[in-house]
């Protein structure tokens, strides 16, 4: 089976250089319509879909693998070898964004820089260490899901989507929850909000975009400075925007950020 069959590869864009945009938990490749475009111009623009995910090759999902973020990163560095990446810009969201992390370890000089949209090395409070949800809480949001994962999509996608002003943006993401795989949503999941990658922060070695949403119930405002305190020569950008998907709720914003650090 082919990379770019398994991962639904997309390419366009006229640049010499690549932008590789990953999706966050439970979406696919078109959550970055209104921010990945804007870059062809300059760069070779690459989405693609995690395996489990919109149009990737679900005989392909491997549980044992995708137990943990590090069979994704495997992906991510398999997809800039087969598209023969060096020297690139990797884009992630949310759970996506550790996944570059891991990924640029696996495989140095593949990606020059980093761009983490609404990231998280731990989404447990642990101590001092605030990740915004309890042990009991993520055990509880699991069960959920296990139990009911129609209900907990239709119940958690407002939540994280926020904007409330924009229904249609969380009916989006509702419906892209439903038409996840119900085993493999709860796998994903279980890797998503168990994993803990705080001890690879240091070990970054490129210069890393932290982009920060207010009111963002998943990555709170403190883990951005946990992130900006502990990756090395990185630069934390506190955005207008709120909630967990500022590619959809707030592309301008999200757009602007992006160019001016990748074009720096």
């Amino acid at each position: 089976m082919s990379v770019v069959h398994r991962n639904n590869i997309k390419s366009t864009g006229k640049g010499g250089r690549t932008m590789l945009f990953a999706h966050g938990f439970g979406c696919d490749q078109n959550m970055w319509r209104y921010v990945a475009p804007q870059f062809e111009d300059d760069f070779r623009v690459v989405t693609f879909d995690h395996v489990g995910a919109g149009g990737s090759d679900l005989a392909a999902y491997d549980f044992q693998k995708y137990a943990t973020l590090d069979g994704y990163a495997s992906d991510i560095v398999e997809i800039g070898q087969e598209l023969g990446i060096e020297g690139g810009i990797f884009v992630g969201h949310s759970v996506s964004a550790m996944m570059g992390v891991l990924a640029s370890l696996k495989a140095p000089g593949m990606f020059s820089k980093l761009v983490l949209v609404g990231p998280s090395p731990r989404y447990i409070n642990d101590g001092d260490y605030q990740g915004g949800f309890t042990q009991e809480q993520v055990d509880e949001l699991l069960e959920f899901l296990d139990s009911n994962h129609m209900g907990w999509s239709q119940a958690m996608a407002p939540v994280i989507m926020g904007n409330p002003e924009q229904p249609e943006l969380s009916e989006e993401l509702t419906n892209s929850f439903c038409k996840t795989d119900p085993e493999i949503a709860k796998h994903f999941a279980r890797a998503t909000f168990t994993a803990d990658n705080r001890a690879d922060l240091a070990k970054v070695t490129v210069p890393s975009l932290i982009l920060q949403c207010a009111e963002d119930v998943i990555a709170p405002v403190w883990v951005g400075h946990y992130l900006h305190a502990n990756i090395p020569d990185s630069k934390l950008v506190l955005m207008k925007a709120t909630g967990h998907c500022p590619n959809l709720s707030h592309p301008l914003e999200t757009t602007d950020a992006i160019r001016s650090f990748v074009t720096a």
